[in-house]
Order: C-alpha cells, then structure tokens, then sequence
C-alpha cells in the first residue's frame, strides 16, 4: 500500500513538473524590440552613467545582461552593412550590403544600397532572409514587422524582405516604400498625418509606441518585432537626451505589454569619429595623404609597359581599383596574373600598409585575412583593395572624397533587456553576428539562412 502511494505521489510530481515545464517552454516574448543606435561607444555610455535617470539608460546597464566589448567581424564598417550584418547574422561576404554605397560596373556610377530604381527604394540588393524575414515564413505571415530610423538605408535592411512596413525621415517628413504590398493602413495614416520631431531619436519612439498601441503590435502568442534606429552623437547632451529617449520607449511598451513578455535587443554600429583637419600633424603624429586617383594613373603607366598602352585601370573608388575586365579579354591577359603584378606594383607605395587581390580573398583560407574577406563581396566590391595606413587621409581629387584611415577598435555595447533576462555584466569580446541567431531561439524560429554564427545568449 505505502509503496502504491508513493507511485501515485511520483507520478503526481512528475505531471506537474511537465506541466510547469510545457508552460515555461510556451512563454516567448510576445514582442521583440531591436534597437541599434549609430556610433554608440562602451566608453561614452559609462562615462556619462551618473547622469541617467533610472528608468532609461541606467535600467539597461543595471538590470540587462550587458556584453561591453561587442565588435563587428568584418572591415571596413558603415551604418548600412553593419545593420544588414545584425539582422542577417551574418557578413556582406554572404549578404552583400558592403557599404552604403558602392561602384556600379555596368554604369561606373555609384550604386546606393536601398535605391530602386522601378520604385524608389528596397531590399533588393540584400541577399539574404533576415530575421524579420523567418520570423514571417515562420507564422505564415501573422507576425507583424515595422522598421522606423532617421535614414532609409537603416530602416529597409532592419525591415528585410518580408516586413509590413519601413518608414524614415527625409526633408522633414516620413517616407515609406510601396515594395512592402499591400501598404499597411496604419503606417500609411501615421506617415501622411504626423510630422517628425526636431529631435530625431524622440520621433522614432513616437511612431513606434503609436505602432505597439495602434497597429495591434503584441496582442497575441505570435511575437511581432519592431526595428529602431537611433543616433548616439558625441557629446555628453547627446547621451542624456538618448537616455531620456530610451526611458519614455520602455515605460511606454510596458504599460502595454508586461516586462516578462517584451525582449529588447539593444546594440551600435561602430563609430566613425572623423579626426580634425591639421589635429594629427599639430601633435605630431605621423600622417599622410593618399592619392588614390594620382595612384591608378601610376599603375596604369606600369601596367602599360608590362602589357602594352593601354587604359586597364577603369575606375577607383573610395580604397578600391577597378579593372577593365572587356578590354583584359581581348588582350588575352588573366585577370590573377595583372592583380598579382599591381599588387607588387603598389604595396612599394607610401602609405599603403597592404593589397588584397579579388581572388586572393576568394580563395584563401588564412584567418589573417577573415575580417578583410567578411567585408569582401565579388559583385560589389572592386578587384585590388588597398589598406591604407592607420593616421593617413585618403583622397580622391576625382570625386573630391575624403576619409581618414583608423584601425583601433571602438567597443560598443550589445544588451540584453526583458524576457526574463537576468542581470550580467560581461566583458568577453563578441561579435554582433551572434545576435540574430540569439534572438532566433529566443521567439523558436529559425536563424536567418545565412546565419552560422552561434547564438549570443
């Protein structure tokens, strides 16, 4: 009799443990909320902490799981191919977003990354599903997406492929894309009635807590998500102000969805602080300026005497050379064998640290060569990259663009907030490919399909 009784009590225990468990494993987040801030540093962020109220930037700090010394692992980085790389969980070697702008061959013109030309602006040149985009194949469509930022290259590729809607600001006013059909009502209402705030980070909490109230975000088991983009700045006003921002998007979300329901997913892109005309030579570190136009006329006169006159450099652009491939054809001349030849050419050349081949990047499987081959996509990019010295100016008098050469890494945050998320701080360094996937398992979909990084969390 006792032993029956406790085969009763055992398997009483055991049902409920099951039931408990079923429960715990049915609680995904209602609602994920990606917010990826432009230039946003580790170091300003904890500099200014004193100043933050505690239901903004300091609640993150506090009670999220904080990973301080997040990293991009490709170079070189900009706003656009850094959030294809969040949302993709992956490189622009497979996503194919390099730049915000790169050269196009066919028209030897610059080719924006959002630009349409049929309907003004898309995803198209994205080339692979993000996490918005399995988070729709997922629920069969149910799963609501929106994308709000300042600029139309971070709202699109936040937004993917598959989204309801992605509206940005340009001269004062919203602006959305008729590729995501059919056009959602309420977007459509909000962009055409309401105007953007001077204060651009605070528009971006308007229009997305006008979603989450008005747009039927987070009412059901099927998690939707909601994209931002802020902009960070440089100075101390500008962090207090992003930290009121923050304070009023979470207080706002969660006096509609509970705490324990939201994940809110908060990362930067790198920063681009641009050094000051004349600062370097004035403390006298070493500098330079790096002709990169004067440069492929040089090599274009070495590559004449080597193969005979003739025009094979086509174009440059920002840090990379162009060859005339039609003209290689007729002259019987392998494309490896002329790379090969101009990178010896030019790694003599002041100011140049190194040059990697298209095929070099290929081809090789050297890890010192990753983070360059990650950044490298064969359809975008050109067929010689020059790494230029680390203090030196690029320049091309041709297009009258100008950037500085800056190698030190700038760790940024990535924090992890809501959902059950406990309080961590961590300083192992990470990269934000890790993200997506994270994010994934979290709401028990699939990564993006490109995706083979291991989740962060």
């Amino acid at each position: 009799m006792r032993n029956r009784y406790l085969y009763i009590t055992l398997l009483s225990i055991l049902g409920f443990n099951s039931e408990a468990y079923a429960q715990a494993i049915a609680q995904a987040p209602r609602l994920v909320v990606s917010i990826t801030i432009d230039q946003l540093r580790t170091d300003y962020l904890e500099t200014y902490a004193p100043l933050y109220s505690k239901e903004g930037l300091k609640r993150l700090l506090t009670e999220g799981m904080v990973f301080t010394n997040g990293s991009y692992n490709f170079v070189p980085v900009d706003r656009a191919s850094a959030i294809a790389s969040l949302h993709t969980g992956t490189s622009p070697y497979y996503h194919g977003i390099t730049a915000n702008e790169w050269l196009d061959r066919q028209t030897l013109r610059p080719q924006n990354c959002v630009r349409d030309q049929k309907i003004g602006h898309s995803p198209q040149f994205l080339g692979t599903s993000t996490l918005s985009d399995e988070l729709k194949m997922a629920t069969d469509g149910i799963a609501k997406v929106f994308a709000f930022a300042p600029t139309a290259d971070a709202a699109i590729l936040s937004a993917g492929h598959a989204a309801d809607g992605a509206a940005w600001v340009n001269n004062g006013k919203w602006v959305t894309t008729t590729y995501y059909r059919p056009l959602n009502q309420w977007l459509s209402g909000y962009t055409r009635l309401y105007q953007p705030d001077a204060d651009i980070n605070k528009t971006m909490t308007h229009a997305a807590l006008s979603c989450i109230e008005q747009a039927g975000i987070g009412n059901d088991d099927k998690t939707d998500l909601v994209s931002l983009t802020y902009e960070a700045g440089q100075q101390m006003e500008s962090y207090v102000a992003l930290d009121q921002t923050i304070a009023e998007l979470l207080n706002g979300i969660e006096k509609t969805i509970s705490r324990d329901r939201v994940l809110f997913v908060i990362t930067g892109t790198t920063s681009r602080e641009e050094e000051e005309e004349g600062n370097q030579e004035r403390f006298r570190i070493p500098t330079g300026t790096f002709y990169i136009n004067r440069t492929a006329n040089l090599l274009n006169m070495y590559l004449g005497a080597v193969f005979g006159s003739a025009q094979y450099v086509e174009f440059c652009y920002k840090n990379q050379i162009y060859f005339n491939h039609q003209l290689l054809r007729q002259k019987n001349i392998h494309l490896g064998e002329i790379s090969s030849r101009s990178q010896e050419f030019l790694l003599q050349l002041s100011g140049i640290r190194n040059v990697y081949t298209a095929n070099q990047l290929l081809t090789s499987d050297s890890y010192l060569l990753e983070t360059v081959r990650n950044g490298f996509n064969v359809e975008k990019c050109g067929d010689l990259i020059l790494d230029i010295a680390p203090g030196w100016k690029l320049v091309n008098e041709d297009t009258l663009e100008k950037s500085s050469s800056r190698s030190a890494h700038v760790p940024f945050p990535i924090i992890i907030y809501g959902a059950g998320t406990k309080a961590e701080r961590i300083q192992t360094p990470v990269t934000v490919d890790r993200i997506a996937p994270a994010i994934a398992r979290a709401i028990r979909i699939r990564a993006p399909n490109a995706c083979a990084a291991e989740p962060l969390f």
